[in-house]
């Protein structure tokens, strides 16, 4: 099975969770600014929300994807939203993207807010669900 994991990070939330979903499924994490070059079967894609809206290093990413995907399954972090599922769903589906309904969510440390997460448990939470959709 080839999974690739893809995120984009400001504050280094949604790349904590990239790395902690990349290393138990043994591959490595990338940026977004690292398009696909082959097909996979797993996409994890990690976002975050700023302004209540996925940035546009995601959509930029997703408007780029020209290889074939089994399914995107997405992760992703934020201090007030809870996902950002719907936003990164319609996205893909305007590319014929599969986008599974499994998703991985925590609160992300922004200012004063949340600080420490994801911790330690948010990030074995993390690996254990990337094992489990990818039937490790």
């Amino acid at each position: 099975m080839k999974i690739a994991v893809r995120y984009f990070s400001r504050g280094g939330n949604t790349k904590k969770l990239a790395d902690a979903i990349a290393d138990a499924v043994g591959v490595t994490a990338e940026t977004t600014d690292v398009p696909l070059t082959e097909d996979v079967d797993i996409l994890f894609l990690g976002s975050s929300v700023y302004a209540f809206g996925v940035d546009d290093h995601v959509k930029d990413f997703i408007e780029g994807i020209d290889v074939t995907i089994g399914k995107v399954v997405g992760f992703s972090t934020a201090a007030l939203v809870n996902s950002t599922y719907q936003q990164v769903d319609k996205l893909l589906e305007a590319k014929g993207i599969p986008h599974a309904k499994e998703e991985f969510y925590c609160k992300g440390s922004f200012g004063i807010m949340h600080k420490g997460r994801p911790n330690a448990e948010d990030l074995a939470h993390a690996a254990t669900f990337a094992k489990e959709v990818a039937e490790f």
